[in-house]
């Protein structure tokens, strides 16, 4: 069947560096990429669009750029979410971020309720790469999201990307694809499973 059969689904990546054009960024497009392809519609939040105030639940108002990542990740079908490896776990600009899905706690599906999610992390070494993804593959679990059978550690002790974004490994090119891909076709089934129940339902 094909993709314009049903309305595509729509893949938000979250994460990066407040540098633009980071290693972690350039992953988060080129898995956006693996989304596009497989009929995603798309958007990429990262660099200074993460440079927000320090999550506090006990604040009710929101900036525009906070209030945006919220609307967004709430409008998902799909999240990929990216980050530098700090100090061995997950770097304080990505985790702020991801705090900010407590606005979305008393939603009718919270937080990533059932949506799947692809996690990517990078590190100038394996252990600085393979650390962050591990932790960002558990707070997928407690946000209640599906991690993607694949996520992805990338050693940036070496050049991986060139200055124009393109991947200069094959194998990590094509895993970041296959992840988009996964999170795209993944939200696809899960849509046409809950459109069924729905019919069937009615």
């Amino acid at each position: 069947m094909s993709h314009s059969a049903h309305p595509p689904v729509y893949v938000v990546a979250v994460g990066g560096a407040l540098r633009p054009g980071s290693s972690t960024e350039k992953a988060l497009r080129l898995a956006l990429r693996g989304a596009e392809e497989a009929g995603a519609r798309t958007l990429l939040i990262s660099g200074p669009e993460l440079d927000l105030p320090m999550y506090a639940p006990e604040r009710s108002e929101r900036g525009p750029a906070a209030a945006r990542l919220v609307e967004e990740m709430r409008r998902a079908d799909g999240v990929i979410i990216g980050s530098p490896g700090y100090h061995g776990g997950v770097s304080g600009l990505v985790k702020n971020a991801l705090d900010y899905t407590e606005d979305m706690r008393a939603d009718a599906a919270p937080y990533f309720h059932g949506r799947p999610v692809g996690a990517l992390a990078t590190g100038a070494g394996w252990q600085g790469a393979v650390n962050p993804l591990t932790a960002l593959r558990g707070i997928v679990h407690a946000l209640r999201g599906w991690n993607t059978p694949m996520g992805v550690a990338i050693n940036t002790a070496e050049r991986i990307f060139d200055d124009g974004g393109e991947c200069l490994d094959p194998k990590i090119r094509d895993m970041l694809i296959l992840m988009g891909r996964e999170v795209a076709e993944t939200a696809r089934m899960r849509g046409r499973s809950v459109a069924e129940s729905v019919q069937h339902a009615s």
